[in-house]
């Protein structure tokens, strides 16, 4: 995880219970794991990692392509998501004065350990440092009209990720729960996925390179729904844990 102390210092740490320990260290390389002796609750959570780019999946689950009018893709439709979209836990979501239909989109997140370009599917595991959640928000009218997704998923704040990275997990079949104001609106475990994390990196590292910290986002299953002003989007992925961000309008300057 990233935290920040009452102090103003960030600081990288590790989670033991409900206390966080510091890591001194390149956590891609060689840390050390302080002892965790600081209470999670007195220390702001920040996005768990800051990647060089952060690569959007589309099209990746059966129920979500039938929703949106659309086919099976021949391979994964990918897209780019800037730096400046991202936002950590209990960070705000702000919607752009120039979208009326601005959508939620709930994915398990990928970060990558190592650098890779064209990795094999055997070599994929020692390339994937971890695990967290994300939300792929998405401004639908904007994407419609365009024609293409870069503007309608590129404004500040449309991709909240965290509270923090799991680096041991099986995800194979893990549930993922999307909630607004505690209604349920996405379900689905990514056994469904139609391509697997395997299959993804491999294809993903074959058009790019893979740096350490980049983040894949796999896709959204079916639910995605308007989000308004007021609302809180909660995002629980079995065996990570509980992304929340609330939705504000964006200011106009």
């Amino acid at each position: 995880m990233r935290f920040q102390e009452s102090s103003g210092l960030v600081k990288n740490g590790w989670m033991l219970g409900d206390k966080v320990g510091e890591i001194e260290g390149d956590i891609f390389g060689e840390y050390r794991r302080k002892e965790a002796t600081i209470d999670l609750a007195t220390v702001k959570l920040l996005p768990p990692i800051k990647p060089s780019k952060v690569i959007g999946v589309g099209k990746n689950y059966m129920g979500h392509v039938k929703e949106m009018g659309g086919e099976m893709p021949d391979s994964p439709p990918i897209f780019l998501k800037p730096d400046t979209s991202i936002i950590g836990h209990k960070d705000r979501i702000m919607l752009p004065p120039q979208s009326n239909r601005v959508e939620h989109e709930a994915e398990l997140a990928v970060v990558i350990g190592k650098r890779g370009k064209w990795i094999n599917t055997l070599e994929v595991e020692s390339h994937i440092f971890g695990y967290t959640c994300a939300a792929d928000i998405t401004a639908r009218d904007l994407q419609i009209k365009d024609g293409q997704w870069t503007r309608a998923k590129a404004f500040d704040t449309f991709c909240p990720i965290g509270p923090w990275i799991e680096t041991d997990l099986d995800v194979s079949d893990a549930l993922i729960t999307c909630r607004v104001n505690n209604e349920i609106r996405q379900m689905v475990s990514t056994r469904e996925m139609i391509y697997t994390v395997n299959q993804l990196v491999v294809f993903v590292s074959s058009i790019m390179t893979l740096l350490p910290g980049d983040v894949i986002l796999t896709g959204t299953p079916a639910g995605v729904s308007i989000i308004n002003p007021g609302d809180t989007l909660v995002i629980d992925i079995e065996g990570i844990g509980v992304l929340e961000n609330s939705v504000v309008a964006a200011p106009m300057s």
